[in-house]
């Protein structure tokens, strides 16, 4: 149960140079210059980490894990969401939501694959709730499913300036927050609520609203899909001004880019340009969420599919064409967002840590192995641990 990577560079996401990791069970127990391993020791797993960089385990806090969409019917309703299409994506953290179906998907579903992907391996966790105001919890109240549910660590997502949300009054909307709140600082959890934004003419009014009219800080709500427009982005640069978190959608379809939606890694030196601290910008994949595509009057005329896989693709396009420091743009995938969800033995590559951890090739900064919680995942790029009927399932189409 012990392993050592040699001779690799780390970035915790800060840079720490060519050192040794040592891995014990599931948490990393040093980082040293150089470890000399005696011959006659115990059986040691050795990874040879020459050309390599090692990276803290990607953490994606917007997945639809049981599926989402259905905006077109029955038929649209997209598939649930596998083991190795996470691990390969170098995803080791994964957050579950609901999103417009809070009726067909629901939350003891969500909590049960949430379950059966930790244990199947990865760190998992979800939001109570879905687009709806009212929230429809697990137990009789939002603070009920934070203290009692030891998965759910906030709410969301709540969708706002959207025609397919439940167009909740603002008054109801402050109320769901400060619960998410209370029941955050009882259970020791982040308690945020995750507020999908649409491309409608009111983009942050309820937050600013909030932020003026209650004692609630802007660190409580993460507001998402923030690059959907650039008047939006640009709402949510005050909105980080105001001290609160913006996450940026890796997902994103060709028809709204020619629309003026910026994906996320231009939308990072975007913001990065206006010198908005990177500490408080996430990204997210929306993985297995539909992209539905309105017309102006809000009919639905196409839909696709996001993938967590955009997750750290565009990271690396920000820093492969978009020039943006390695430290940095890691940061909006691994410490920043445990951060902001309170995940403290996430996020990093320092003793004490959940040893999640992502080596990739220094020469492209393709993902060649994936670590979770001590655990070989991916190998040469490939999963090599499934989900449990993965296998089953792609041989009965062979």
């Amino acid at each position: 149960m012990i392993k050592v990577i040699k001779n690799i560079k780390i970035y915790s996401p800060k840079y720490l140079g060519e050192k040794d990791i040592v891995i014990v069970n599931d948490k990393i127990e040093g980082i040293y210059e150089s470890i000399k391993i005696p011959e006659d020791f115990i059986n040691i797993e050795v990874i040879d980490g020459k050309g390599k960089y090692a990276f803290p385990g990607f953490i994606d806090a917007h997945v639809h894990l049981i599926g989402g969409g259905g905006e077109g019917g029955f038929k649209t309703r997209t598939p649930e969401l596998q083991l190795s299409n996470i691990t390969r994506a170098g995803i080791t953290t994964v957050n579950g939501c609901i999103g417009t179906d809070g009726v067909c998907r629901n939350m003891r579903a969500l909590i049960a694959k949430v379950k059966a992907l930790k244990e199947e391996g990865i760190t998992a966790t979800c939001y109570s709730g879905s687009y709806e105001v009212p929230v429809k919890t697990m137990t009789d109240s939002i603070k009920g499913d934070l203290m009692l549910v030891d998965e759910i660590i906030g709410v969301g997502e709540i969708a706002l300036s959207d025609n397919r949300s439940s167009q909740p009054r603002l008054d109801e909307f402050i109320n769901l927050v400060a619960q998410s709140r209370v029941g955050g600082l009882l259970s020791n959890k982040s308690g945020v609520v995750n507020v999908h934004l649409g491309g409608g003419a009111r983009r942050l009014d309820f937050l600013f609203k909030m932020l003026d009219e209650s004692e609630i800080p802007a660190t409580q709500v993460i507001p998402t899909h923030m690059s959907r427009t650039k008047e939006l982005l640009d709402a949510g640069v005050d909105w980080v001004k105001r001290g609160g978190y913006m996450d940026l959608t890796t997902s994103s379809d060709p028809d709204n880019l020619e629309k003026g939606e910026m994906i996320a890694s231009k939308a990072l030196k975007y913001l990065l340009d206006k010198e908005l601290p990177i500490e408080k910008i996430t990204f997210t994949s929306d993985g297995n969420g539909s992209m539905p595509i309105f017309d102006e009057y809000g009919k639905l005329k196409g839909l696709g599919i996001c993938s967590v896989e955009s997750l750290y693709g565009e990271v690396k396009k920000a820093i492969l064409t978009e020039k943006i420091d390695i430290e940095k743009a890691l940061k909006v995938i691994t410490s920043n967002v445990s951060d902001a969800l309170k995940l403290t033995s996430k996020g990093r590559i320092e003793p004490k840590k959940d040893a999640d951890i992502v080596i990739v090739n220094e020469s492209d900064l393709a993902i060649d192995k994936v670590i979770a919680l001590g655990r070989l995942m991916v190998d040469k790029g490939e999963p090599i641990v499934t989900g449990t009927f993965e296998k089953a399932i792609k041989e009965s189409f062979d």
